[in-house]
């Protein structure tokens, strides 16, 4: 079975105040527990053949560039990562990166995914940043000099206090470095962070459905303009330079999650391990199932899915290959939805293919529900 492989590192310099992801401020014996658990999940995972690997977080660069080489020597080993594949690792522009750059390269790191968020020193307060926009194109012009020729940014947009206007100059700026990727995402207040705290204490200081649509207009049309497709509804690429990686979780491709809180999609079966930090490094130390949740997708389920996270690039659905894969002629299994969703103006149907339209781009979450509640 082939699939991309995903390593979790969930550590990070510190914890930004919006994000809900499994991730801790670093601690020198956590994080080297952490890496031994890791080493002990890898060699007793399921063997697929490697097509992709994406080191995610947290902030991967925080273990350094010998880490990585030895965590990428053994991914080659153990599911035969071929030697060209791309090999993503995501990173924080404070000056620590710019130092590790050429590490990382020499590592066999040959995609950086930098998480710059924004280029407005006070947007970046409010985001709980500490990095500056000079850092980033330190970053950047240290990752050219490194022989990187693939470089993405990652951008956040609805920010509190943002405007139209600071967000087209963090467009600008992204676009002025010449990256060949950006990623743009809508802020998402999530449980449990201090963002959520705060929205709830005064839901006024966060951006509205008509601001956050303009700021995503805003992101297609500069971004269109500068030569980027775009190509899923949060990400954008220079021709030839989008990530393979992320487009294996679009197509419904099998994928192998690894470390503490990741998510796998193996035959079927879709689990999640453990967010519990302490409770995954006991179970994989020992050498025993690491807890979690798992479901095998079937039926109506699977073929919603695909057809939810097909929609969500540029493609669209392949109504041939769907019916080859699944089994299910989409017209006729979801004749009213699509019907529907046609008469709105948000999706584009022919005998070939399923789309969004423009229109359907700004509420691509409601169209792709459609799918999964029929």
């Amino acid at each position: 079975m082939t699939a991309g492989v995903y390593v979790h590192l969930p550590f990070c310099p510190y914890i930004c105040p919006y994000c809900d992801f499994a991730k801790w401020a670093w601690d020198d014996a956590r994080a080297a527990r952490y890496l031994d658990a890791l080493r002990a999940e890898m060699s007793s995972a399921p063997v697929v053949a490697a097509r992709t690997l994406f080191f995610g977080g947290g902030t991967p660069s925080m273990y350094g560039p010998d880490v990585l080489a030895s965590l990428i020597a053994e991914v080659r080993a153990r599911f035969g990562l071929p030697a060209d594949a791309e090999v993503t690792a995501e990173a924080n522009p404070d000056p620590l990166l710019a130092a590790r750059v050429p590490g990382l390269r020499a590592a066999g790191v040959n995609r950086l995914s930098i998480g710059v968020q924004s280029f407005d020193a006070r947007e970046l307060r409010v985001l709980g940043r500490r990095h500056t926009a000079a850092d980033v194109e330190r970053a950047v012009d240290a990752a050219r000099d490194a022989g990187y020729t693939n470089v993405s940014i990652d951008l956040i947009f609805a920010v509190p206090g943002q405007t139209e206007e600071s967000w087209a100059a963090s467009l600008d700026a992204a676009i002025a470095l010449g990256v060949e990727h950006v990623s743009c995402y809508g802020l998402t207040i999530e449980e449990g962070t201090p963002y959520a705290t705060w929205f709830a204490r005064d839901p006024s200081a966060f951006a509205g459905e008509t601001r956050e649509a303009a700021m995503y207009a805003l992101a297609i049309a500069r971004l269109r303009a500068a030569g980027f497709e775009h190509y899923e509804i949060s990400n954008w690429a220079k021709p030839g330079f989008r990530s393979q990686h992320n487009q294996l979780y679009w197509a419904n491709a099998s994928y192998l999650g690894l470390g503490v809180g990741a998510a796998s999609y193996l035959g079927g079966v879709r689990s999640t391990h453990t967010r519990d930090l302490d409770a995954y490094c006991r179970a994989a130390l020992a050498g025993e199932a690491i807890p979690g949740e798992s479901e095998r997708l079937e039926g109506a389920a699977q073929a919603g899915e695909a057809i939810m996270l097909a929609l969500r690039t540029a493609e669209g659905v392949d109504l041939e290959r769907f019916r080859e894969r699944y089994g299910i002629d989409v017209h006729e299994r979801y004749r009213k939805v699509v019907g529907d969703l046609v008469a709105a103006g948000v999706l584009l149907a022919d005998g070939a293919r399923l789309r969004l339209t423009e229109r359907g781009r700004f509420v691509a979450n409601d169209v792709c529900g459609a799918f999964l509640a029929d």
